[in-house]
């Protein structure tokens, strides 16, 4: 079992949410973060007066798979995600040790 964290820009969740959706991904958590990687944020002008915006809007995808879904899951948000400018995000990786469903007791890949 994976767990495949995704940071991607934030008009691109519909977009990789359907593409999860057409592989069968069955659960997504969605977090807005900020953050900045090789972007380095921007300036913007407000009321006549320039300012660094340092932290950038982010979406970040948490999904765990079985290990049969992992390539089809970084496949998908890839395409979905990318527009091809700095900025389209990253995809990490992480082994899950154990699942558990809260529920039912089910542990394993049958929790996911």
């Amino acid at each position: 079992m994976k767990l495949i964290t995704a940071v991607i820009k934030p008009f691109k969740l519909d977009d990789v949410r359907e593409a999860l959706a057409d592989i069968g991904v069955q659960g997504i958590t969605v977090t807005e973060v900020k953050g900045f990687g090789r972007q380095k944020g921007h300036t913007e002008l407000y009321r006549g007066a320039e300012y660094v915006v340092d932290f950038l809007p982010k979406i970040k995808l948490e999904i765990a798979v079985g290990q049969d879904l992992v390539d089809s899951t970084v496949e998908a948000i890839t395409k979905a995600a990318a527009t091809g400018k700095i900025g389209d995000g990253k995809i990490f990786i992480s082994s899950l040790d154990e699942v558990i469903r809260i529920r039912t007791g089910e542990t394993g890949e049958e929790a996911l």
